[in-house]
This record gives structure tokens, C-alpha cells and sequence, in this order.
């Protein structure tokens, strides 16, 4: 039967005189390189019957696929998103009279290569009713700096037990325990991603110049790893 709230929980076990043990934390804290950059692409347009805005939407909708779709590799992954379509109702007069339609589709796009995300993103953004937020840039989840933060934190733990065992003038004989109590990347979206790209539409003129790349700095990512850990060692000469 498990044990219910009102009864006492067991203790944590604790050492004898004749083998004490000793229990500490550790801690890793690294700093590394993103390894993928994440975008979001909404793609937008407005007609006055269901069936134009419709068919300019998904003109846009692969635009901006097959823009995307030419940078090859540096994509390592693409999804659509939500669609909708939706009727905007006149402010004025009886009945539920119709004004126009708003199509909008969300694209998500994941780039390793950091060189073409700020040409991309800068291509993009010069695409018709397309805006574009992000970059967001994170680790996966497998990415090996995961594994080092664990390791490292383990070797601080071990340490640290070491040094308390020395201030008793005595040594380690044995792990007890070993508990991994978390390795987290800090949040892979900021609350506050700041203000968007967006292309607004306009008439291209022949006179134009091509617009530079954006210059994107990656953002340096966070990773965390902690563990308790409990040791016995030989009885100490007090």
C-alpha cells in the first residue's frame, strides 16, 4: 500500500561512525554555440471573395516554400503550420454582409547554416505580404555539450567530496548514490523574440538595388547539469 500524506516519509539514509558519508551537489555550467537556428514565416492575403484570396495565398504559400527549399542543405528541417482563412464582417449595416477574406499560412524553417540564414531571412522578408520572426537558436536535444555539462558535473561532485573528506583528514571509500536531478538547456524561445521582420507589398521597380543580407550573430546557449551524489569514507580521527 503506498504511503499516504499524513504518514512520515523515510529518512535519507546516513552514515555510521564506522563508515560516515558524505553528501554534495554538483554543478556544471556551460556556455557553447547554437547548432540550429529556427524561423517562423506567415504568409498573408486579403481578397474580396473567398476564392481570390485563396489563390493568392497559395501563390505565396510556395513562394516562399520553394525560396526556402533552394538553400538545399543548410535546411535541415521545414513544416507547415496552421492555415486559416477567415471572413471579415462590415462594421456597419444589417444582416452579416462579408468585406473581404484573410488567408494566412505559418511556416516553420530549421537552418544549420548560419552564413545563408541572414540571406534567407532578408529574402524572405522582401516577399509580399510575408512576414518573418526569429531567429530562435537552440541545441539538439542530442548535441554532445549535453553530455559534457553531465560529466563535468559529476567530476565537481567528486571533488567536492574529496575536498570535504580532506578537511577531516580522511578518504573516500565508495559511492553510495548518484542522482541526476536535471541537464536543461535555458528556454530555446524568449518571451520577448523582439520585433519582427516584415515585407510589405509595393511595386517592384527596375531601378531598385538588391537588398543586403542581414549579418546574424548566433546567440551563445546556456546548458545546465546538476547531481547529488553520496560517498562513505573511512571514520575520520576527531
Amino acid at each position: 500500500m503506498a504511503p499516504t500524506a499524513e504518514e512520515p516519509q523515510p529518512a535519507l539514509p546516513y552514515g555510521t561512525p564506522d563508515s560516515p558519508r558524505i553528501a554534495v551537489r554538483g554543478e556544471a555550467h556551460l556556455e557553447v554555440d547554437p547548432e540550429i537556428a529556427r524561423i517562423g514565416i506567415t504568409v498573408s492575403a486579403r481578397g474580396t471573395d473567398r476564392q481570390g484570396a485563396l489563390t493568392d495565398l497559395t501563390h505565396r504559400n510556395t513562394t516562399a516554400l520553394d525560396l526556402v527549399k533552394t538553400y538545399g542543405d543548410a535546411v535541415e528541417r521545414l513544416e507547415t503550420g496552421a492555415f486559416s482563412i477567415s471572413p471579415e464582417l462590415t462594421k456597419h449595416g444589417r444582416g452579416e454582409r462579408i468585406r473581404a477574406y484573410h488567408g494566412r499560412v505559418h511556416i516553420t524553417a530549421e537552418l544549420t547554416d548560419f552564413t545563408a540564414l541572414g540571406e534567407l531571412t532578408t529574402r524572405l522578408a522582401d516577399l509580399d505580404l510575408t512576414r518573418v520572426d526569429g531567429p530562435w537558436w537552440a541545441l539538439r536535444p542530442t548535441s554532445p555539450s549535453h553530455r559534457k555539462a553531465r560529466q563535468q558535473a559529476v567530476r565537481e561532485a567528486v571533488q567536492r567530496a574529496r575536498e570535504y573528506a580532506d578537511a577531516l583528514g580522511t578518504t573516500l571509500t565508495a559511492l553510495v548514490e548518484l542522482a541526476d536531478i536535471g541537464a536543461e538547456n535555458t528556454r530555446q524561445y524568449p518571451q520577448n523574440p523582439g520585433r519582427a521582420m516584415r515585407s510589405m507589398s509595393y511595386a517592384a521597380d527596375a531601378a531598385d538595388t538588391e537588398i543586403a543580407a542581414l549579418d546574424l550573430e548566433p546567440q551563445r546557449q546556456h546548458v545546465y547539469a546538476q547531481v547529488n551524489a553520496r560517498f562513505t569514507m573511512a571514520p575520520p580521527q576527531l
